[in-house]
């Protein structure tokens, strides 16, 4: 058990947050009692985590094959020259995604990181056809600053947004 009151402060935070990712859409009630919290405490904890940027939304986790989306993981390679303010600030602007999702495309994530590649994104989209086009994109974009781009089909997701895939017993289906 924590000994210091920060200590302390960090482990019912820790504690709150982990019952937001089982189910986020759950009463401050429910959350509190699992958290062996009151209601109050719940609801300040949260407040706080959101004014901190702790916390940066809520989404719900989706089939997509219901909706009829495929999702692709991207691994890009830089290469080692040194990036453009101008295409930097194009990358964090989010231009690129606005204008990606009039194709249907939505960024799900992406992760700089250390390794073989340099940045992971992930992405739904209607088809590998939309999906080479977003590949195209950041060639046309970010092509002399990129040394390698491989897309990974998504066969099928294991887990999702830390939950586990209600039709996980489908997986067996892939090896079997």
């Amino acid at each position: 058990m924590p000994k210091s009151s920060k200590e302390q402060i960090d482990f019912d935070e820790k504690k709150v947050i982990k019952e937001l990712q089982k189910n986020s859409k759950e009463s401050i009630d429910k959350i509190a009692k699992r958290c062996g919290f009151s209601r109050q405490k719940v609801w300040r904890i949260i407040k706080k985590l959101e004014k901190e940027k702790t916390i940066w939304g809520y989404n719900a986790v989706i089939d997509d094959e219901k909706i009829k989306l495929k999702k692709y993981i991207f691994l890009l390679k830089r290469n080692n020259k040194p990036i453009s303010v101008e295409k930097l600030e194009l990358a964090c602007s989010g231009k690129i995604k606005k204008e990606l999702a009039k194709r249907g495309i939505d960024i799900d994530f992406n992760l700089l990181v250390h390794g073989d590649y340099d940045l992971v994104m992930c992405a739904t989209s209607p088809s590998i056809k939309e999906t080479i086009i977003l590949s195209n994109s950041l060639s046309t974009f970010f092509g002399e600053y990129i040394a390698d781009i491989k897309i990974l089909d998504v066969i099928f997701p294991i887990q999702k947004g830390g939950l586990d895939n209600p039709k996980i017993s489908e997986l067996k289906d892939f090896f079997l």
